[in-house]
């Protein structure tokens, strides 16, 4: 399995994840059995997203909400999107992917499985987190 298919499955763990809330180890065990994901590698990579943002979930929760838009809640936002937000934040912030990769693979994901406006709205609150946050790092 290659990066983008190994992200395109932890995001749909993340989305479950979202929509479950509870005994979220156990739903990774079952994801990867349900999805007969058995590459050690791969599993590697989804458990690092997973642990990456709940580990960091305050921070990129607050990235997500300081740059929506002024009449925008966070409580507004789909959890295709929010899994989305979140992987993507994850991977530029902690993990260095470099942010024109990370947000191409989230607005691709957002095209396959969001709304009609889901690609527009990922691509353009990972580009005002690269504006106000990441660009003042380099």
């Amino acid at each position: 399995m290659n990066r983008t298919e190994a992200r395109e499955q932890a995001f749909k763990l993340l989305y479950s994840i979202e929509i479950q809330k509870e005994n979220k180890e156990e739903q990774i065990d079952l994801y990867f059995e349900s999805n007969e994901i058995n590459d050690e590698k791969t599993k590697e990579y989804i458990k690092d997203v997973w642990a990456g943002v709940e580990k960091n979930k305050e921070e990129i929760t607050e990235k997500i909400s300081s740059n929506l838009k002024t009449n925008w809640k966070l409580e507004r936002i789909s959890k295709i999107d929010i899994a989305l937000l979140k992987l993507a934040i994850y991977e530029m912030l902690y993990k260095k992917i470099p942010f024109k990769v990370a947000i191409n693979e989230a607005v691709e994901l957002a095209k396959k499985y969001g709304e009609d406006n889901s690609a527009s709205f990922v691509n353009g609150v990972l580009a005002s987190i690269v504006k106000n946050d990441l660009q003042n790092e380099n």
